[in-house]
């Protein structure tokens, strides 16, 4: 072989993409997930009348949903749960341990999983999801995020669940109209390159 040869055949390999299983695409969209799930705890917003803090998850909680769809959506979530429950600190204000499930928040977190894969499941209806259904999909999750929360951090607390409402949800409506509307507007631009990798 001849070096000119040599260097057609490196710039030929070069041009070629990498083309990884739908395994590993996968594994890389749980992971990528989990990690803006930790990182999203960290960006945290204490109001002084609630136990609940104002996070950036929500909005990572539901572009999950969308872009890895109804299955592998809701096992990033459940994956975040299970690694800082294992004693990471990952949650809200670097908290960590299986206590943390049970404590106000619980139903925050259960929800997480569940609106994920809500959020999934409503997406994947529409072969081309538009904007204002991205919105109602996000919409959906974000409301049985917020029956759940409410419901635990009723019990948790022994108030009622109007209570519960006034503290852990109405006070987070305006901030995640804003992460619904964002997560939204991501999911359309790269739901086609997505649907191609997450297609379930």
């Amino acid at each position: 072989m001849t070096y000119s040869e040599a260097i057609a055949r490196l710039y030929d390999a070069g041009k070629r993409e990498i083309v990884l299983s739908a395994s590993a695409c996968g594994i890389i969209g749980v992971l990528s997930f989990i990690l803006a799930m930790a990182a999203g705890a960290f960006v945290r917003i204490y109001l002084p009348f609630s136990p609940v803090p104002i996070t950036l998850q929500t909005f990572f909680v539901l572009l999950s949903g969308a872009m890895l769809g109804r299955r592998l959506g809701p096992v990033s979530q459940a994956g975040y749960l299970t690694i800082g429950s294992l004693g990471l600190p990952i949650f809200a204000g670097a908290a960590a341990g299986f206590a943390y499930l049970l404590g106000p928040t619980g139903g925050y977190l259960l929800g997480f999983v569940l609106a994920s894969a809500l959020v999934g499941w409503i997406i994947r209806l529409e072969t081309e999801a538009t904007f204002t259904w991205a919105v109602f999909a996000m919409t959906a999750g974000s409301v049985l995020i917020y029956l759940l929360g409410a419901g635990w951090l009723a019990f948790v607390m022994k108030v009622s669940f109007v209570k519960a409402l006034s503290l852990g949800v109405l006070p987070f409506i305006p901030g995640d109209i804003l992460k619904i509307l964002s997560a939204a507007a991501v999911f359309t631009v790269l739901q086609k390159r997505v649907r191609q990798i997450f297609s379930k």
